[in-house]
This record gives structure tokens, sequence and C-alpha cells, in this order.
């Protein structure tokens, strides 16, 4: 079982003036004008911005990106009591099975609701959802089996929404929650550590020599909260960028993620060796700080709440004093968390 990460590298406090609440755009920025600190061996963390990455990187370096599209995975529906409630589809299981999140609407977002039992979910656009039975020992994931009538996908572009917490004060259109990676229809949440980047920064990148090559992982709902399970995610590396991956750390190249998701999907076809295996199917892998990463020397991120099970992961990347630096850093100079807001680069020297 994980627990929230509680170490006191990351005990702040975050409030509304450093959370995004609406897309860079909106802020009169390009996707690539957000801020991007780089956190680089023991050097202290530079201030930069998300167009500088490709002058940060080296020729030979590989970025591995998600592929993965966003769903409109928001519900409305009702109990049978009546009691309004939104459903958030987490990600398909086998046997045609889906983890779910549960939540109540209030003042146009939602809050986590706790249900105590097995319930049918009617649906306000048709059909319903079966909530079958707790995931693991979370209080606010399901098992749970739809009943729509269509391909699960198809009813949620037909009638579903963007997932929209607190933090994001307005609705925006499913194109503002997608990656300029995006091929592939499956993630619950957008795998935002993609987002600053554009084809003008893509273009860049190839000119400097730095190479790129794809996986998916299909995320699920927000990270994990207060001792629960990791939840199972659907990925697929394919055989041509295992092949990249090791091709580029046999001859002394870097291995940069961009975002959690593909550090998860590589951890969990990378053999004891540091050798990456093509792979495909569900994942339950975290990393955490015991985890030794064997194929990945760098990762592009976003900000995490202090409580957010992701920040085991960067301490699998970097020091603890490393880490302190860069969250002191970006908290005093107004760094912006969430989706919406800025990008981290955290570079590891080769071991």
């Amino acid at each position: 079982m994980t627990t929230v990460n509680r170490n006191p590298v990351f005990a702040f406090t975050l409030d509304s003036a450093h959370e995004a609440h609406e897309p860079p755009e909106a802020r009169g920025l390009r996707r690539d004008g957000v801020r991007l600190l780089v956190s680089a061996g023991d050097d202290d963390p530079v201030d930069a911005r998300f167009t500088d990455l490709p002058r940060v990187l080296r020729p030979g370096d590989l970025l591995v990106v998600n592929t993965s599209a966003t769903v409109p995975a928001a519900f409305d529906g009702r109990l049978p009591d009546g009691e309004p409630i939104v459903v958030h589809l987490s990600g398909a299981l086998p046997g045609d099975v889906w983890l779910v999140e549960v939540r109540r609407p209030r003042g146009g977002v939602t809050e986590p609701l706790h249900v105590d039992r097995a319930v049918d979910v009617a649906l306000l656009a048709g059909g319903s959802v079966r909530l079958l039975t707790p995931f693991a020992n979370s209080e606010r994931l399901w098992l749970a089996r739809l009943v729509v009538g269509t391909a699960v996908l198809d009813y949620a572009y037909a009638h579903g929404r963007p997932i929209r917490y607190r933090h994001v004060e307005h609705e925006w259109p499913l194109a503002v929650y997608e990656t300029i990676f995006a091929r592939e229809p499956g993630s619950a949440e957008m795998p935002s550590a993609s987002r600053p980047f554009t084809d003008a920064v893509v273009t860049d990148l190839v000119t400097r020599g730095v190479l790129m090559t794809p996986l998916v992982l299909h995320t699920g709902v927000s990270s994990l909260e207060g001792n629960e399970q990791p939840y199972p995610e659907r990925y697929r590396v394919p055989g041509a960028s295992a092949a990249a991956v090791n091709a580029v750390r046999t001859r002394g190249g870097r291995v940069v993620a961009v975002g959690t998701t593909v550090v998860r999907a590589l951890a969990t076809v990378t053999d004891e060796r540091g050798v990456v295996h093509p792979g495909d199917g569900w994942t339950e892998v975290v990393v955490t700080p015991d985890t030794p990463l064997r194929s990945v020397d760098g990762l592009v991120t976003g900000w995490h709440e202090p409580e957010s099970s992701h920040l085991m992961m960067l301490e699998a990347f970097a020091p603890a004093d490393t880490l302190r630096r860069a969250y002191d850093a970006a908290l005093a100079s107004g760094y912006l968390w969430h989706e919406f807001g800025d990008s981290h680069l955290i570079l590891r020297e080769r071991g």
C-alpha cells in the first residue's frame, strides 16, 4: 500500500496565488510561454521559459512522449434517491470493467462523495453506471460497469465533458486539454507535462539534434490520496521506442521522460540491467525513492501538490536538497501549479 508523501522537503501550503486558474492562452501567453525551472545535478535551479528547453538539452538526448489523448470523462447522473452525482471515468480495466470516481456537484465544480454501497447511477444523458465494489481500500474509487448502449468512449465524446477541479474557475473545451502529441483517446485527465510543447518547440528540438519517441499511457484521475493503493493504468511501449531508449543510453545520451506517465510506463518494462522491452497491458508500478530508475535520466513535469504521490517519484530522480531548493525557488518566484501551470525539468547525472 502506498501513502501520501509527507517528507519535510514538500512541507508547504499551496495557496491560490500559486495555482493556474486558466490556460496560459487566457493569460496572454502561448502554450510554450510558460516558465521552466531547470534542476540539473547539484547546480542551483535556473529560471527559464519552456521555449528554452531545446537549448538546455543536448544533441543525441531522447525525449519520450505520451501520445494518449484526453477524453471528456465527466458525466452527470443521479443516485436512486435523486441526489445529483458526477461520475469521473478513470480508466478501462480487463473484463469490460471501468475504474470510476464518484463526486458531488457543488458551486459549479465537484467534491469527493462517499457512497457506502453498490448502487446504480442513472446518467442524465441516458444509460447507467453500476457501482460494483470499492477499489482496494479507496473511499472514492469504484469498480463499475457502464450500460450506455454504445462504446464507452463514443458515449463520452457525445455526452461527457473534461474533468475540472476547483482551481479551474471556468469550463474549457476539450481542445484546451489536448497536447500536441495526442493520438489515441484514453486519458481521463490530460498528460499535462506535454501541454507546453508546440510545433515551434518540436522543430527547434529536432533541428538541434534532440530525438523523440512515443509511448502510450492512459492516465486516470488525479494522483493517489492517503492510504490508497496504486490503481492500474493501460500502457503500450512499442518495440521501436524501446529500441530507441536502449540505443541512446548505450551511446551515452540522456533519456528524458515527458511526464510522470512516461516514467511509470518505462519503469514497467525496464529489467534489472536497465534494458527496456516492448510491453502492452495494465501497470500498477509506482516509482518511489526506493525504486531504481535504470532507463530514465531526466523528467519534464509540472509542479506537484505537497501530498501528491507523484512527489515520491521526484525523489527517485533528485536528492532531497535539490528538490527543496527547486520548490523553494518556484514558490518564491511565483511559479504556477496544476495542469495549466509552469514546468520543471529535472536532470540527473548518469550513474
